[in-house]
């Protein structure tokens, strides 16, 4: 498969790239600065702005699925807007490319923990992370909404680092996913292997999934 990659080189997404590139698909590696982030063959590294509507139609063009591992930014400010508005763009350019399928690296703050409460709103919810996802769960929201794009949003578990790659891994839906302990995590690696079958399956349109150990 071709698949144009978003946000391919940041902690999720080149490990996306890795996995997918691993597999034998033909990734292009679109970010900012058009850096590589994978050595070797199968990845071409794009630089676009996932804002630009014009820059995205040409970035996924031929693509027969599109991922976005695209983030809010980092800087302190309230980034649900921006957020919102480049996610806005961002679909508008894939559309204008003639892509249809989209996969999507979402957040864990949306999942629930019980029916009617996300895991942002616990108590014990850092705060400094709770506007990055509040501003992931905005999106995911709208997407809920969107019916011309076949999307699905992948929800990692509540933590998520750098670590192994087992393939051992369990796929839920909406729900918070936790082991014996109460503990809810998945390595960066085993994440993005859910995600590149999710790519390869086409399991799971129009819905959210989650994925931890």
């Amino acid at each position: 498969m071709k698949i144009a990659l978003f946000g391919a080189t940041g902690m999720v997404g080149s490990r996306i790239a890795a996995e997918a590139a691993r597999r034998g698909h033909d990734v292009v590696a679109v970010s900012r600065s058009g850096a590589s982030p994978v050595e070797g063959p199968g990845v071409t590294a794009v630089a676009a702005d996932a804002g630009s509507v014009e820059a995205v139609a040409a970035a996924v063009a031929g693509a027969d699925v599109v991922a976005s591992a695209l983030a809010p930014v980092r800087d302190g400010s309230d980034p649900r807007a921006p957020f919102a508005a480049l996610y806005d763009a961002f679909l508008d350019g894939v559309r204008q490319g003639g892509v249809r399928r989209v996969v999507i690296v979402g957040g864990a703050g949306s999942l629930l923990v019980e029916p009617g409460t996300a895991l942002v709103d616990t108590p014990g919810f850092p705060v400094a992370y709770k506007a990055e996802a509040q501003a992931h769960a905005d999106r995911l929201a709208a997407l809920r909404g969107v019916t011309d794009l076949d999307w699905t949003y992948v929800s990692p578990a509540a933590q998520i680092a750098p670590g192994e790659r087992t393939g051992v891994f369990r796929v839920g839906g909406d729900a918070l996913l936790t082991d014996a302990e109460g503990n809810s995590a998945i390595s960066a690696e085993d994440y993005a292997v859910a995600f590149v079958d999710e790519i390869e399956r086409g399991a799971h349109p129009g819905t959210r999934i989650s994925v931890a150990y």
